[in-house]
């Protein structure tokens, strides 16, 4: 199979679907790579090493989309790329088409087999190629929460652990998940006051035992969401429903009443986030205010600390790369029941049931379509 490594064209996202030792796995698979030359240059990788890895080094990126059977990406297509894919392409990357109708479209009319990371899913419920990405989002949205709470950067001007004989701020995160956790993780190094806010009983109990009392925890209602709103200085977003469209648990209300100069981030903002004033950001633009809140919700928080995201995500895209490629779309994800879930676009039509109830499309089950 020939795989495609194009360079990221998504504002300011210098993360690359494939690290040298990808390359080489492939090769010594024996497969072509195609590398758009200074892919990599963003997460410190430069073609000399792709090079002696045994990828072939192509000028441009319609170079690989015209050539690679499989695409292998970080984001989703965007701008030329959408004109770039051609049917029966296999496009392997993080996809997010529930708030995305536009993409989904363009997908479906160019008949792409669309394999969304978000999706691929352990027969234990968890989501290997999610995991990395949302444990740097998780604690990277304290370290922007901290850094707009500053006044000079639009905040109240608190420090997030205050100091002795002054109170910390209030952190309050929606949701227990990995960024959650994570988030929680930094929260509490920085000596914040912290509270999670999570649907799950049995997540709350092991939250609270791992933090040894450090934390608060509550289960997720309007009345404690809007409460805890109400004092945070700092609110993270971190909802997950899996390929669905997040649930706004924040209504423009609950935003009103926050102190002026708090901060929400909203991770969740991938999946449409889970604040009703949510709207996606770039790291070039990253912030604006509603009723004096500042929000941050940058859609592809990872990108800003590339070399630890790229090598983290690609640990764990790389076997499901190679499975793709060794076995082709068909026998890979019948073999390999995670690897189905990831199919989102297949043939011209929706596979993934949560995308297709959050775009009121009909979902045609992938098993019936191979």
């Amino acid at each position: 199979m020939i795989v495609g490594l194009p360079k990221e064209i998504k504002d300011s996202e210098s993360r690359v679907g494939l690290v040298p030792a990808g390359v080489h796995a492939l090769m010594q698979d024996g497969h072509k790579v195609l590398v758009e030359t200074n892919a990599g240059e963003g997460s410190g990788i430069s073609d000399d090493e792709f090079k002696a890895a045994g990828g072939e080094i192509v000028p441009s990126a319609a170079d690989v989309w015209e050539r690679a059977d499989m695409v292998v990406k970080v984001k989703e297509p965007i701008g030329p790329e959408l004109s770039a894919m051609r049917d029966g392409q296999i496009l392997f990357t993080y996809l997010h088409l529930a708030p995305a109708p536009e993409l989904t479209k363009v997908l479906l009319d160019r008949r792409v087999t669309g394999v969304a990371y978000e999706t691929i899913r352990l027969l234990n419920g968890s989501l290997p190629l999610l995991t990395p990405m949302s444990e740097v989002a998780g604690r990277m949205s304290i370290q922007v929460g901290a850094f707009y709470l500053q006044k000079p950067n639009g905040g109240r001007g608190e420090l997030p652990g205050g100091v002795p004989g002054v109170p910390p701020a209030n952190v309050v995160i929606l949701g227990g998940g990995t960024v959650g956790t994570n988030a929680a993780k930094m929260a509490v190094g920085l000596g914040a006051r912290v509270t999670i806010i999570d649907l799950d009983a049995d997540r709350l109990r092991y939250l609270d035992d791992i933090f040894f009392g450090q934390i608060e925890t509550l289960m997720s209602n309007p009345y404690n969401i809007s409460d805890s709103v109400s004092k945070a200085d700092l609110l993270v977003g971190g909802v997950l429903v899996v390929g669905a469209e997040a649930p706004k648990l924040v209504t423009r209300p609950m935003i009103s009443s926050m102190k002026k100069g708090a901060v929400v981030v909203d991770v969740a903002v991938d999946q449409g986030g889970c604040c009703e004033t949510t709207r996606p950001t770039t790291h070039s633009n990253p912030t604006y205010l509603v009723d004096g809140v500042v929000h941050y919700c940058v859609a592809n928080m990872p990108g800003a600390v590339p070399r630890t995201s790229t090598f983290a995500l690609t640990n764990v895209t790389l076997p499901y790369a190679r499975k793709l490629a060794r076995l082709g779309f068909r026998e890979a994800v019948q073999r390999d029941p995670a690897l189905a879930q990831g199919v989102n676009v297949y043939l011209g039509h929706v596979t993934c049931r949560p995308v297709a109830q959050s775009l009121g499309l009909p979902t045609i089950p992938l098993e019936s379509l191979l």
